[in-house]
């Protein structure tokens, strides 16, 4: 006999809208707003990266080297390939964006399935797993990502797999922490209690109310990752078939002395990213935090 619905006490019902609302509240607050809006522009470039600046962003555009405002053509200049740096900042908001989200996907992926059964069931589950996450622990992150890139070649897809697989530590123990306290509350012993299946408190009862901690590390995940393409761009491991903010620098390296603004204004691009995801996920957790919201 399916058992039948029961009003047990939980947070969810009335922590959605009030987070809604401190959301909406965190908005307002200018900081946020402006990372918000670098954020949204971001995006809007990369989306419009072919109406901005059509053509192919290797395609040679001009005379090496110009210096921004040389040519009225080439506004932020060409670098020591003819390629123009306007289109290579535009399209290369579509890489380096892509490799953040799909990176931080594989990473929550990874990190979410371990963290949920380490923390919901507990015992032998949760210590072998976790010992699965301190093994990849205790291998740099970069070095890993170092490693198989050199194993399996510098494509846009193996890039994206090799990060994903080096970030999901944390989003694991983050998971695993939030499952250990929420298991404990009342609402999650009533859904015991009125005989639902693992599988439903799992992913209808402990996993809405922990998503608000996971959202916010969503946003350091994504930015990690465009930081680390970079680091892979400067040591010449990018893909040299995708025009991205790292290979942008990593072209650039070689006349930093001379044509700074090679590697300055792609640098740039993902400093503002970077910055606008980290100021982000600060909002998201002064919204979606519930500690802060009951102290304040």
């Amino acid at each position: 006999m399916k058992p039948t619905t029961l009003h047990y006490p939980s947070p969810a019902p009335s922590a959605a809208p009030s987070h809604w609302r401190a959301l909406g509240r965190q908005l307002r607050v200018p900081l946020t707003a402006i990372g918000a809006l670098i954020f949204l522009a971001m995006l809007l470039t990369a989306a419009l990266a072919d109406v901005l600046a059509p053509g192919d962003p290797l395609d040679m555009a001009g005379m090496p080297l110009l210096w921004p405002g040389d040519d009225p053509a080439h506004p932020l200049g060409t670098d020591s390939l003819g390629r123009d740096v306007w289109a290579g900042l535009v399209h290369g908001s579509r890489a380096s964006l892509a490799i953040g989200f799909s990176a931080a996907g594989i990473s929550l992926i990874i990190g979410i399935g371990i963290g949920v059964l380490g923390g919901y069931y507990g015992g032998w589950v949760d210590r072998s797993l976790m010992r699965v996450t301190e093994l990849f622990q205790t291998i740099p992150s970069f070095l890993l990502v170092i490693v198989l890139v050199a194993i399996y070649g510098p494509t846009l897809t193996i890039i994206q797999i090799s990060i994903g697989l080096a970030a999901w530590p944390e989003i694991a123990r983050l998971t695993r922490a939030e499952f250990r306290r929420l298991r404990q509350y009342d609402f999650v012993l009533a859904a015991r209690s009125a005989g639902y299946s693992g599988f439903h408190i799992i992913f209808r009862e402990i996993l809405p109310n922990a998503l608000p901690a996971i959202v916010v590390s969503t946003s350091i995940l994504v930015a990690g990752a465009i930081l680390m393409e970079s680091g892979l761009a400067f040591l010449g491991m990018s893909d040299p078939n995708v025009a991205s903010w790292g290979g942008m620098i990593g072209i650039g390296r070689d006349q930093l002395s001379s044509e700074w603004f090679l590697t300055a204004l792609p640098g740039f691009a993902i400093l503002l990213t970077v910055l606008a995801l980290n100021v982000l996920g600060d909002g998201l957790n002064d919204a979606l935090n519930p500690r802060l919201d009951e102290s304040s």
